[in-house]
């Protein structure tokens, strides 16, 4: 593996009972990569990030992670990753000082007293050090547990959606230190709904029923998607949901979205779109570049085989 890359892997799948999780999946990460995992639920996020870094052994296919085979070094793979899952894994009854000490002590960090609260001061967590993590707010459990990801100095980081549930301000703030981290080094494997955060990922991909359909840096994605996206404003919401049944019957119109009191519909037959909305009475759509939603909407319906 090269000395640049953080993961590689190649034909990874994963099978529980009747259920393909993962199938023939083939993943480069550059070390410092933010690179974000996107899909809907069920899709094989999880299962994914379980493999890449050792902690799930695949059923097929062979991958290294920091250098180490994700077969027969899943221990020192361990050792170096710092893993914040879904739900808040924490004692709700210890403190956050309390906490960070304890997590300090299992991965035998030298110090370990020193260890929790340079990660309390790295985190903004020094008003709140001696407060009962049962009664955090959301934004303040997720800063200690990632506070709790970094205590050992991990080379990588396993975010599994970790921001959901939580405020925009608290969400902003934790992507800064994620970026912070990924500057310094630290290689950010993340799953994410919010498209807004997929944006912020230096490489994303898209798993669906267990396949990486798309994979690269965001305006990548969206360029070599070749979908052609169009928007307009009514006066009102009701306008706009009525004109919407409209829309979706229309040739090329492949998708469509109302958002207050704006319509966005796309596809990938501009040319077709252009004569379908021309002969729309009272049409005011402008074409508008796509966005990320655009391509994954596209994406997912293409996968599925449905009609918009």
């Amino acid at each position: 593996m090269s000395a640049e890359l953080a993961i590689h892997a190649r034909g990874l799948a994963k099978t529980f009972g009747a259920v393909s999780a993962v199938q023939d999946l083939s993943i480069d990460v550059l070390v410092g990569t933010i690179y974000g995992f996107l899909g809907p639920n069920g899709s094989g996020k999880t299962t994914t990030i379980r493999m890449l870094c050792g902690l799930l052994t695949p059923d097929a296919g062979e991958g290294q992670c920091l250098g180490y085979d994700i077969r027969r070094e899943s221990a020192r793979i361990k050792r170096n990753v710092g893993y914040m899952p879904q739900r808040f894994g924490l004692y709700e009854d210890l403190s956050i000082a309390e906490n960070l000490e304890f997590i300090a002590r299992l991965y035998g960090v030298p110090r370990p007293r020193r260890a929790a609260a340079e990660a309390i001061a790295q985190l903004g967590l020094a008003a709140r050090r001696r407060q009962l993590a049962g009664t955090l707010s959301g934004g303040w459990k997720q800063r200690m547990a990632l506070a709790a990801c970094v205590l050992h100095r991990p080379r990588l980081l396993l975010l599994d959606e970790p921001t959901a549930g939580v405020d925009p301000k608290a969400r902003r703030e934790f992507w800064d230190e994620i970026h912070r981290l990924a500057a310094a080094g630290t290689t950010v494997l993340v799953s994410t709904h919010y498209m807004d955060e997929a944006e912020r990922c230096h490489q994303i991909g898209y798993i669906m029923q267990g396949r990486l359909l798309i994979h690269g840096a965001v305006d990548q994605v969206i360029r070599e998607a070749e979908i052609a996206a169009w928007q307009m404003r009514g006066s009102n919401v009701d306008e706009v949901t009525a004109l919407a049944a409209r829309v979706r019957t229309l040739p090329g119109v492949e998708m469509s979205a109302v958002f207050g009191a704006e319509l966005r519909i796309a596809g990938s037959d501009a040319a077709l779109i252009e004569r379908s909305l021309a002969g729309l009475a009272g049409s005011r759509f402008q074409r508008v570049d796509p966005t990320l939603e655009d391509v994954f909407i596209h994406t997912m319906n293409t996968a599925e085989g449905v009609e918009p």
